[in-house]
């Protein structure tokens, strides 16, 4: 690829259960480049592996870069990140994803400095130095990414919190629904088991298994297996009375998620990113409504909800962005 300034590039990839997005990123977030592969999780870990290396290894041919010229290799993750040691504990939309050590295997495969984070962490950052946080006096930012799964990320008071594993910020699991259903987590009632796009096809599915009459099933081919929140966003935009209900089930508690983020965190905004967040009013206000209801009324006020800026790249560049600031020795995030 020519034309592509190669000084200081860190290569990001937010590796996510159906895709991963790989770019190369300038300091200023610039994106010199970016390409999508389909991650294939159900084809397990060692699959998964072997095409992120394969991923990585054609970006940096493709741009022809050398090792000096690359600041890190930095990988966004969805799950449970032990960064101090640069393990993926667990992750439940990646199978087989437990206990991998995903950072010192690049590393080695490449010779280059790699770093790992957890994904919605990286999503924060991104949108808070170049998205709804950028020009902004924000000091205090919740991310909720609300996709396959549900994750978080926490800027507080200027920096990214990453807890004291960098596991920090999985709000996603925090428990909703005592006897909710279960999660892919293994544990019953999280959020994401309740108001993520999986539950969103769960109990559409389990309606129409149970013979109520809808234009899910026809927007799907006639399948159940077909069945997406796509799908269900797109029958309740058609006045789907199913579809609608399914949608507003999983609104009301995301807005019990959002409510209690709000009350810990007292954050200035929660942005909300992810593939649902494309659903906008039909997920968001009814949510919103629930959250203003909920919270308590001083921090309530503050807090506004608003949609992410960065519909696919905040993960890369706040990954990159992480990079730069650890290049920088002795530079906060």
């Amino acid at each position: 690829m020519t034309g592509i300034s190669k000084r200081r590039l860190a290569l990001a990839v937010d590796l996510g259960g159906t895709k991963m997005n790989v770019a190369l990123v300038h300091p200023d977030g610039g994106i010199a480049s970016r390409r999508l592969y389909p991650t294939r999780s159900g084809e397990g870990a060692k699959a998964v592996m072997e095409r992120l290396l394969l991923a990585i290894g054609e970006t940096l041919a493709r741009v022809k870069l050398t090792k000096p010229e690359v600041v890190g290799i930095v990988v966004a993750c969805a799950g449970i990140i032990d960064m101090n040691k640069g393990i993926v504990a667990e992750s439940p939309n990646l199978p087989g994803f437990s206990h991998v050590h995903l950072r010192d295997i690049i590393a080695r495969e490449f010779g280059v400095k790699c770093y790992l984070i957890n994904d919605a962490s990286a999503a924060a950052l991104g949108e808070y130095k170049f998205g709804v946080g950028a020009r902004s006096r924000i000091r205090n930012l919740i991310y909720l990414t609300v996709s396959t799964g549900i994750g978080g990320g926490m800027v507080i008071d200027g920096s990214l919190y990453l807890g004291a594993n960098g596991s920090a910020g999985e709000i996603g699991h925090m428990i909703i629904k005592a006897d909710g259903p279960p999660c892919k987590c293994g544990r019953l009632g999280c959020l994401e088991s309740l108001a993520s796009g999986w539950a969103v096809a769960r109990d559409a599915v389990e309606f129409l298994k149970k013979g109520e009459e809808s234009s899910i099933l026809r927007l799907a081919d006639g399948k159940m297996e077909l069945v997406t929140a796509a799908v269900v966003s797109a029958a309740a935009r058609q006045g789907d009375v199913l579809a609608r209900r399914v949608i507003d089930n999983a609104a009301n508690y995301l807005g019990i998620g959002l409510a209690n983020i709000i009350n810990v965190f007292n954050p200035e905004v929660v942005v909300i990113g992810g593939g649902l967040a494309k659903m906008g009013n039909l997920l968001l206000e009814p949510a919103c409504r629930v959250a203003k209801s909920l919270a308590f009324a001083l921090p309530g006020n503050r807090a506004r909800i608003v949609r992410a800026r960065f519909v696919v790249n905040a993960g890369i560049l706040g990954a990159a962005t992480y990079v730069f600031s650890q290049a920088r020795e002795g530079t906060k995030i």
